[in-house]
């Protein structure tokens, strides 16, 4: 029993000292509803990240989190920690104001491949570091790998030499940042701890505080096709993390936003970045070119560039108009290898028609991102492999008007025989008699 226990017990550098703990005794503090001290946060990341703590020992200790919590002081100290398990980018050598911008996720959410060229185009610097999609929530590098040729994984002297170039680049994340988070997300995706605000809070704010951005803008949905069921709860993620990007000294602001309905009509990889260009030309949806435009008029406002957001706003649809945006999307493009607009076409398209009239009143967001997955667009194991021309594209919102045999939406796979999804993309969609009161797009900005 002795060499057991001594084989939980190993050292940890705190403040150029060596301490001894026992992750069996952080567990069971944890498990008792008592706060845990800076240093036992720090020895619990460090000996996940060097394989001296288990699996099955940082799950116990997550699931302690998940049911128990974590105080401000605990969190501050757990994305600190996580924040110095890897590198962190310095980009004080490139000239002007570095913004970021984060969406909790969606279905048909490609703010990123807009808003990032619109606010370049306006003189600021977006630094962006993405990640792939899982589930029914898209990837952004999913998205881009979707032009071919374009490469998502450069090098941080090739990134910092492209925003010293063009001030645009949209990047994999280093895979030396943030290795906590890393190890930490893949477990808790598996073992059931991820429906923690904490740990959800410290995991998105440790990689942006990682990557140098001076300010940060933070998109955090709530609906149906959202990680956060409710506004209430949305908020609560959108306040806490804004508390962290406060503790470390960064500017941040969180935008609420709905997701009870697709953002836009596509919902697929090669079908959003098409919108996407559709958007920087001025012919994108209009929910999904007032989202762009907010965010980037905040972001605007943030940083200084205007006075006010409405003025910000003003600039962002400028930059539109005179096709600039459009033109910093083909230049980091091209910087990335991206050879052509062109995207493959499916060999199968279906139809799916209204069977009554009326109004649309609700659309079931979370299925669709789900059959736009069993179509091909996206994975359910990080292992899968993606269809970038596989999709939906919806013809109608909520509170448009249907006429019987009229289409609700158009389906691209590459996969014969997807009857079935016909019949599914149709139950999600419901039709009344009458209009019905529309979330608004966002909620509120804090």
């Amino acid at each position: 029993r002795k060499e057991m226990y001594d084989s939980l017990v190993y050292k940890v550098r705190f403040n150029h000292t060596r301490i001894y703990m026992n992750i069996i005794e952080i567990i069971e503090k944890k498990r008792d509803r008592e706060v845990l001290t800076k240093e036992e946060i720090v020895f619990f990341i460090e000996g996940y990240c060097h394989d001296k703590i288990k699996d099955y020992q940082a799950s116990s200790l997550l699931m302690a989190i998940c049911i128990n919590g974590f105080n401000k002081a605990e969190t501050f100290a757990l994305c600190e920690a996580m924040i110095q398990s890897g590198d962190i980018l310095d980009l004080s050598c490139v000239e002007g104001i570095k913004v970021d911008k984060h969406s909790s996720g969606g279905v048909g959410d490609k703010t990123t491949l807009a808003l990032a060229p619109m606010l370049s185009a306006c003189g600021l610097v977006v630094a962006k570091m993405s990640g792939r999609g899982l589930g029914h929530t898209g990837g952004t590098l999913d998205k881009l790998e979707a032009i071919k040729g374009f490469k998502v994984d450069l090098n941080e002297k090739v990134f910092i030499q492209q925003l010293q170039s063009i001030g645009l680049a949209i990047i994999s994340q280093n895979e030396d940042m943030v290795l906590a988070d890393k190890k930490l997300y893949a477990l808790r995706d598996v073992s059931g701890t991820v429906a923690s605000i904490p740990l959800i809070a410290t995991s998105i704010m440790s990689k942006k505080i990682a990557s140098g951005a001076d300010y940060i803008l933070l998109d955090v949905k709530y609906g149906d096709g959202a990680f956060m069921a409710t506004k209430e709860q949305a908020e609560e993620l959108a306040r806490l993390m804004i508390e962290i990007g406060t503790h470390f000294q960064r500017q941040v602001k969180a935008e609420i936003t709905s997701m009870e309905e697709p953002l836009g009509l596509a919902i697929g990889n090669a079908l959003e970045v098409q919108e996407a260009i559709d958007t920087l030309l001025g012919k994108g949806p209009s929910d999904f070119t007032d989202l762009c435009v907010h965010s980037g008029g905040v972001l605007l406002q943030m940083s200084g560039l205007c006075k006010t957001i409405k003025e910000g706003e003003k600039r962002m649809r400028e930059v539109i108009d005179d096709q600039s945006a459009y033109n910093k999307f083909l230049q980091m493009m091209t910087a990335q290898g991206g050879s052509k607009l062109a995207f493959p076409k499916t060999k199968y398209v279906y139809t799916v028609k209204a069977k009554t009239n009326g109004y649309v009143s609700k659309i079931h967001t979370l299925k669709l991102g789900t059959i736009a997955c069993d179509l091909g667009a996206g994975r359910r194991i990080k292992e899968d492999v993606i269809d970038h021309s596989a999709g939906i594209v919806l013809t109608h919102k909520v509170n448009d008007k249907i006429h019987k045999g009229e289409i609700l939406a158009y389906l691209y796979t590459n996969q014969g025989n997807r009857e079935t999804c016909i019949q599914e993309v149709l139950t999600c969609f419901e039709i009344a008699n009458a209009l019905v009161v529309k979330e608004p797009l966002i909620y509120k900005l804090i």
